[in-house]
């Protein structure tokens, strides 16, 4: 018998209430691997794999592949079936595995559904039909589908109002390998001083999910991969918001970089990626030697402060 979350799912979607099932189920396994703990491995300096990411991408790709036997499937922990078919299935079995390894409750299973009809070339992009991002700690279920519009938990889901960088809140991610050749700290430091505040939660299917749901205004990321961001883009779109590169160019699932918001700002976000690409109008990130005089001269002014005030 459906729960009644999963029995919210409009019957007008096409692929979303069987993917959302498997979701369900591959977030329960997840969830009861979190719960016994599991060991980890890594796959570069500072990229984790743990069973539950192997586990659950079978998992995924047995029962996708019982379901929509045609479909192909692209799987972060290394499963390539059917590539060449009309749909594909871009999976994450486990977004936020860091999270999920250290214990910290951010995570979730993360499923999109590219159509690439007959002819499409194989490095082109074909169109996203729908997309599934289901977060087992909050049991909370993110779909949409081309033209349906998007959801959270059967209730529609819409981007935020909100109309300028200065009032957004925003979130990025940085790579867990060869974080040292990535530039996102200088962009991280400049939207901080511009903008509402940043998080860094270290799941990008969930913060996509996020900016579709309004929870967030806006989301950049360098160098993601397709299922970190298939599902999320279309969800963000479906929920009336904007994906881009950084130069407002179409977004593919092979580009080094992504820009989403509600839509509302984001020409001015294109603009202040512009500048920073082009080492315009930045605030210079201190150095230690500045940040530890500024130190002083606040310790100096509380010192100053509390004698004034035991003087009264």
């Amino acid at each position: 018998m459906k729960n009644a979350r999963e029995a919210a799912i409009p019957s007008d979607f096409v692929f979303v209430p069987q993917a959302a099932s498997i979701a369900r189920e591959a977030g329960a396994r997840l969830r009861a691997f979190f719960l016994e703990g599991v060991a980890t491995e890594y796959k570069g300096d500072a990229d984790l794999v743990t069973v539950a990411d192997r586990t659950v991408e079978k998992l995924i790709r047995t029962q996708l592949g019982e379901v929509f036997p045609d479909h192909g499937i692209y799987g972060e922990e290394g499963t390539r079936e059917r590539l060449a078919s009309e749909y594909r299935w871009y999976i994450d079995p486990l977004d936020g595995t860091t999270n999920f390894a250290h214990g910290f409750p951010h995570f979730c299973v993360s499923m999109g559904l590219e159509h690439r009809p007959a002819g499409t070339a194989p490095a082109a992009d074909g169109q996203l039909v729908a997309g599934v991002i289901y977060d087992p700690m909050r049991d909370e279920m993110f779909v949409a589908e081309r033209g349906h519009g998007a959801q959270i938990n059967g209730k529609p889901a819409q981007v935020s109002p909100t109309p300028h960088l200065a009032e957004a809140l925003l979130a990025t991610g940085f790579p867990s390998r060869k974080r040292h050749a990535n530039p996102n700290i200088h962009f991280y430091h400049e939207f901080t001083l511009r903008s509402h505040g940043v998080r860094r939660a270290g799941s990008a299917a969930l913060d996509l999910a996020y900016v579709a749901t309004g929870r967030l205004d806006g989301f950049w990321e360098f160098n993601l991969n397709p299922w970190d961001t298939a599902a999320g883009i279309l969800l963000v779109e479906e929920a009336g918001g904007r994906v881009t590169n950084f130069s407002g160019g179409r977004y593919r699932l092979a580009s080094d970089e992504i820009l989403s918001s509600n839509g509302l700002f984001h020409e001015e976000l294109l603009g202040f990626f512009d500048a920073m690409f082009a080492g315009r109008d930045l605030a210079p990130i201190p150095t230690p030697e500045e940040c530890a005089a500024t130190r002083r001269e606040r310790e100096r002014e509380r010192k100053t402060d509390l004698q004034n005030s035991c003087g009264q």
